[in-house]
């Protein structure tokens, strides 16, 4: 019960963590000053939200997220956020295989190589299907976690620890339910396709309750340290590197490498969703499935998507509000149902 918890845990980290995260700039545009206890409300909200839709898979014993749509959000509204998510998970998993390429690029490698690098290494691991992104979790996540607190506890080291929290100064508190609810959609996608592979409900806390407790520690950990280099964090497209600055040059490769390795298992959460959702229609194995929409995706990676995206993540930001507020009072208003039915 304890591996099968914490290999659902490495699922659930690996699906968060990705580019936006690794590289701080999505901590640093949500929380920032005055953000220990938005942080503490995210985990908090984050622990909730997975150990309900998981439930719900469990007992629903779901390949796909749509019976958790149903459940969540009722018949009608299904519809509409199975169009989201899948908008969804096409654009983010498309502009992760764009991202993979370009990074790949610090390494003098050509922009096209490393996209179609990427792009094999995402249809390859959809050979073992489910079971190879779930191992795949379990051995990468580990080494990026590991890896990436390592850095900021030698930069807190180097630069003296000095967290410091004041009850008074906690204003930025409301970027807690932003921060989850952007994050709501690719949760829900892949959890909802795991409900088959659960045995226990034991594996629902370990993997809900680890994840939080990993999820808000390392972003506790990051947000302090971003703050002391918070003058220069402007100056660089990754704030990471705001951090990495006076490190020897071969911590900014190794960092680079850890981003592309976000980047992959990104775009492996995406297409898992994607994968799984499809194959109720299309009856083929998850490595074509995955190829083919690999193929739909490469020549997509040449246009301009920082506008599409500028427009659609507002949209998801405000409409996943809804679906967060859903999943918490999933537990309410279930048992409030019980209870009609049995009196």
């Amino acid at each position: 019960m304890l591996l099968s918890g914490l290999k659902w845990t490495f699922l659930i980290v690996g699906t968060m963590i990705g580019a936006g995260y690794a590289s701080g700039r999505e901590l640093w545009q949500f929380f920032g000053s005055e953000s220990s206890f938005a942080i503490l409300l995210f985990s908090i909200l984050f622990f909730i939200c997975s150990y309900v839709v998981m439930k719900i898979s469990y007992e629903k014993k779901s390949a796909h997220y749509i019976p958790v749509l149903k459940e969540l959000m009722g018949r009608r509204l299904t519809k509409v956020y199975d169009g989201m998510i899948i908008l969804y998970l096409f654009s983010t998993t498309m502009i992760m295989i764009a991202g993979g390429g370009a990074t790949l690029q610090v390494l003098h490698v050509p922009y096209w190589f490393g996209v179609v690098i990427i792009s094999v290494l995402l249809v390859l691991l959809f050979i073992w299907g489910i079971n190879g992104m779930t191992s795949m979790n379990a051995m990468i996540i580990p080494v990026l976690i590991i890896s990436l607190v390592g850095t900021l506890l030698v930069f807190q080291w180097t630069s003296g620890f000095s967290f410091q929290f004041d009850v008074t100064k906690q204003h930025n508190w409301p970027s807690a339910f932003t921060f989850t609810a952007l994050n709501i959609l690719p949760l829900v996608a892949v959890l909802g396709a795991i409900g088959h592979k659960i045995n226990h409900r034991g594996e629902l806390w370990v993997a809900s309750l680890g994840s939080a407790v990993i999820l808000g520690t390392v972003s506790f950990l990051y947000n302090e340290s971003l703050l002391k280099v918070a003058h220069e964090v402007m100056l660089y497209e990754i704030p990471l590197f705001a951090i990495l600055k006076h490190y020897p040059y071969f911590m900014v490769l190794l960092m680079s490498g850890l981003l592309w390795v976000a980047i992959y298992t990104t775009a492996a959460s995406g297409m898992l969703g994607l994968c799984t959702r499809f194959r109720e229609f299309v009856k083929l194995p998850y490595w074509m499935i995955a190829f083919l929409f690999v193929i739909l995706m490469i020549p997509l990676t040449t246009i301009g998507f920082s506008r599409l995206i500028s427009i659609l993540y507002p949209l998801y930001g405000i409409l996943n509000l809804y679906v967060l507020a859903a999943i918490i009072l999933h537990p309410i208003m279930h048992r409030f149902d019980e209870k009609v039915i049995n009196s």
